[in-house]
């Protein structure tokens, strides 16, 4: 079973789905994403982004940027070390709400905390992009949109695989830091970009 409108219907009026994506990468910002669906447009085949392959994620995201309000928030990766990455998963979750065409009656957060300072009442939604359609909608953009920008940084920088870890801590990423050493785009409050920096 994949997730499915009843939560929304439940509550009535905009709601709007919220989930993030890139909180554990060493490099790169975190992106949250939140979309308003139309009952009556809602893309077949939503799912948690994790579920889906990279050509379906990319092919869906087109169709919900056609038909539902959709906002993009992102928190940077000076935010990061400045804030904590929770804070700043806040923040840009915060910024993608802020950013819808009308604020939202409600807001379904994926995830068990709510940002604080929201403009609408929410509710958190464990697991959410495997529950509810508006969820699965804000992973699927906040997913394509971030690993497009790092795609583009593993241009601008090659030798860490950001093209395709997307800035998590893997191998090539790890060798790429041991002989290149660590660029402006490398969360420097994450412990291992900090003993490297460390010595």
């Amino acid at each position: 079973m994949g997730p499915d409108f009843e939560m929304e219907r439940a509550l009535g009026g905009s709601v709007a789905g919220v989930d993030e994506v890139g909180r554990g990468p060493w490099a790169g910002p975190v992106t949250a994403c939140a979309v308003v669906l139309d009952p009556e447009r809602v893309p077949p085949g939503l799912n948690d982004s994790k579920k889906l392959t990279e050509a379906r994620r990319e092919a869906l995201a087109v169709q919900i940027l056609c038909v539902a309000d959709v906002s993009l928030g992102w928190a940077s990766v000076e935010e990061i070390d400045a804030l904590n990455i929770r804070q700043a998963t806040f923040l840009a979750m915060t910024r993608a709400i802020n950013g819808l065409n009308a604020p939202p009656t409600h807001a379904l957060i994926d995830g068990n905390a709510i940002p604080p300072g929201l403009p609408c009442p929410a509710s958190c939604v464990v697991k959410g992009d495997g529950r509810a359609v508006s969820i699965a909608a804000a992973s699927i953009v906040a997913k394509v949109r971030r690993d497009a920008l790092m795609k583009e940084l593993a241009v601008m920088h090659p030798g860490y695989g950001w093209d395709t870890n997307m800035g998590y801590g893997t191998a090539k990423h790890t060798a790429g830091l041991h002989h290149l050493g660590v660029t402006q785009h490398h969360r420097r409050s994450f412990a291992p970009i900090r003993k490297i920096l460390c010595g």
